[in-house]
């Protein structure tokens, strides 16, 4: 399907009846035809007819798809090799800054993801119809990639705005009559696509590649297909996904339990990724509420829209909490056994109404039957807790009469947290407690990273495995500016001085990353560089308790919805730049510009890293090889959540502090500076 409602050349469109090209509108529109839709369309038709009428060449299209924003552009025109990307706020008369940064979201979209679009000028206009004559000033408003700072401009002076820009590009009239149909490459952030997803989109709308779109999709299908066969025969399965760093996995979580939740089967995506969840849940809330707003024209209650999402969505925890209050603890008769050991049900236990889809995220990270049964004495007071978390959670879908699927997303890397079980325990589980259930697994599920190689040790007994390719994603979504991030990051952190040189200096032009010892200067940089509603923020170690002489106390948590989904009014929001995220708080969800403040909690030296800290009044070394390993995946964490770019500050420190002293920060930054890293 087109990706417009409408597209003409502009010599037709001036030829063409409003009625006919509002009647293409409508047949292309898949929802209902409000009034008030109607009559803007018949707005923006009259004003581009009087705009374009002296012209012979172009292109115009109405409602372009910009699937990774969710929404469409009002009128794209293509004249004289230039993009005009045109919003239109019918019967309004301000440009308030939600709608400029709405209008250059659509610029910056095009510029980075759309083929086409890459080496062409692209200049945003934002149209209050009715706003006072407007000044027109177009100087210092574009940027080195070609991209204008949005116009503002009322219906009147659209015609002058347009006229302006071609005398001072003097472009050439460049053959850009393929444009609408070129490639269109996203990198969504997780929050874009599961709101995506949300609205109906699929995968393949979302994601970068052909490979990857194909990828993503034959996965989604193979687990679509085990889903109606497990229901067809009433029987119980798990599958377990995996896949190469960025490739999609949650994408693939979150298209499941929203086709499972569209066909109205019992479905939940669950994560133990707390700041994940918060975020993704009121973003989609946030996002309901406007849909059915915009649908009705009446009041959609946030909590009703919240209820919705909660619905699908879910914290891993709280899910099995769910679980333990349908049962009573301690155990004392002989409702279910498993392993001679024995739980009663409640008598309105509701097991019917247990989910039949699970996709559990990150599934290796959940807990070992020590760590649960800690956390459970405790939060809950509940003594000698028997079963590890994958064995409680299987049990809790097997409850159900009839049929149920898990979808377990394994990753790898990047382990922050301690007690965490790992894929052997649920295959353990499997083998020992669920011998009935189907297993599915990834061709890659067997290689070291996973279970530490044992994976067919462990099923070699087992008469229900079946090994699938289309389990296994291999085609990486890495950010779009950042396709060697990650190997700068790694090769940064293992001390490889020549190999993170040369990486940084191939990904540098495309994606900045800066050196500074002034945290003033470090906001002012993200300041300049974000544009349109692109996201900036500061993150520290969850050690870095030494920053409080930068107003930055890591003992203060922020509130992660408000600091990843709030505008810049909010103090609470990462774009107020006072409050500091740590690596459990971004962990799954990413920033287009970061600022890295890096404390004395973890300093260069010729022979390593060194790894410290902060207890009482003074540092203290780290000598757990354990705890070593997760301060520098907190650190690995911190250093790759940015897509567009980052500035890294290391503090001076100050010889009068005993507890930051030059030398804790001073060799850090010059192992920085000799890799290269630009200062300013």
């Amino acid at each position: 399907m087109p990706r417009y409602y409408y597209r003409n050349s502009i010599k037709d469109f001036l030829k063409s009846s409003e009625n006919e090209i509002l009647g293409n509108l409508a047949l292309d529109n898949s929802f209902d035809l409000n009034s008030e839709q109607k009559n803007a369309w018949i707005s923006e038709i009259s004003i581009m007819k009087d705009v374009l009428s002296t012209y012979s060449e172009g292109q115009i299209l109405f409602e372009y798809s910009i699937p990774r924003l969710g929404k469409r552009v009002d009128v794209i025109v293509l004249l004289h090799g230039i993009i005009f990307v045109l919003e239109f706020k019918v019967g309004e008369n301000g440009f308030p800054r939600n709608n400029i940064e709405q209008v250059w979201d659509y610029a910056l979209d095009l510029k980075n993801f759309h083929e086409g679009s890459h080496n062409k000028v692209i200049v945003p206009i934002l149209v209050a119809t009715e706003a006072l004559e407007t000044s027109l000033q177009f100087s210092a408003c574009i940027y080195n990639d070609k991209v204008y700072e949005p116009v503002c401009t009322n219906a009147k002076d659209l015609r002058t705005c347009i006229k302006k820009i071609l005398e001072i590009e003097k472009t050439q009239d460049t053959d850009i009559s393929e444009w609408a149909d070129s490639r269109y490459s996203p990198t969504p952030t997780i929050i874009q696509a599961a709101s995506a997803l949300f609205n109906n989109h699929s995968v393949a709308d979302i994601t970068r590649t052909e490979a990857s779109s194909k990828n993503l999709t034959v996965t989604c299908n193979y687990i679509a297909d085990i889903i109606e066969q497990s229901k067809g025969k009433s029987e119980k399965a798990i599958c377990f996904v995996t896949g190469v760093p960025g490739a999609g996995k949650t994408l693939v979580g979150l298209q499941v339990a929203i086709e499972q939740f569209e066909k109205k089967d019992l479905a939940v995506y669950l994560s133990g990724n707390f700041p994940l969840v918060s975020v993704l849940t009121e973003a989609l809330a946030r996002d309901k509420k406007k849909k059915e707003e915009e649908k009705t024209g009446e009041k959609y209650p946030i909590s009703t829209a919240r209820r919705d999402v909660h619905s699908f969505i879910q914290i891993v925890h709280h899910y099995r909490n769910t679980f333990l209050e349908k049962i009573r603890l301690p155990i004392i008769n002989d409702d279910i056994e498993i392993d001679k050991t024995k739980i009663k049900k409640n008598k309105d236990d509701g097991f019917a109404e247990v989910e039949h889809v699970a996709i559990f995220d990150e599934a290796q990270r959940a807990w070992t039957k020590e760590q649960l049964s800690k956390w459970l004495k405790q939060k809950r007071n509940i003594a000698n807790f028997p079963y590890s978390e994958p064995e409680f959670l299987i049990w809790s879908l097997d409850q159900r009469p009839d049929w149920a699927v898990i979808i377990c997303l394994v990753g790898g890397g990047q382990e922050i947290n301690t007690g965490e079980a790992g894929i052997s325990e649920w295959l353990r589980s499997l083998n020992e407690r669920f011998p009935e259930w189907k297993i599915y697994i990834s061709n890659q599920l067997t290689e070291k990273e996973y279970a530490e190689g044992n994976v067919k040790q462990i099923l070699a007994q087992n008469q229900n495995v079946v090994e699938n390719d289309s389990l296994h994603l291999s085609v990486s979504m890495r950010s779009f500016r950042a396709e060697n991030l990650s190997r700068f990051v790694h090769e940064l952190l293992e001390l490889n001085v020549s190999r993170s040189s040369e990486t940084y200096n191939s990904l540098k032009d495309n994606y900045p990353i800066v050196l500074t010892r002034s945290l003033d200067k470090a906001k002012a940089w993200l300041r300049k560089k974000a544009r349109g509603s692109e996201r900036y923020g500061m993150l520290v170690s969850s050690q870095a308790y030494r920053l409080k002489p930068l107003a930055i106390d890591v003992r203060f948590k922020p509130d992660t919805v408000h600091w990843f989904l709030d505008d810049a009014d909010d103090v609470r929001s990462s774009l107020f730049l006072e409050d500091v995220a740590t690596e459990f708080d971004v962990q799954g969800l990413e920033l287009d510009w970061s600022c890295v403040i890096w404390d004395g909690d973890f300093r260069y030296n010729k022979n390593g890293w060194q790894n410290y800290s902060f207890k009482g009044n003074s540092w203290q070394r780290i000598n757990a090889e354990e705890r070593k390993s997760y301060q520098l995946n907190a650190y690995r964490v911190l250093l790759t959540r940015a897509r567009q770019g980052m500035i890294i500050v290391v503090p001076e420190g100050s010889d009068s502090d005993h507890t930051r002293k030059h030398e804790f920060y001073d060799t850090t930054y010059l192992y920085l500076k000799e890799i290269g890293l630009e200062e300013i």
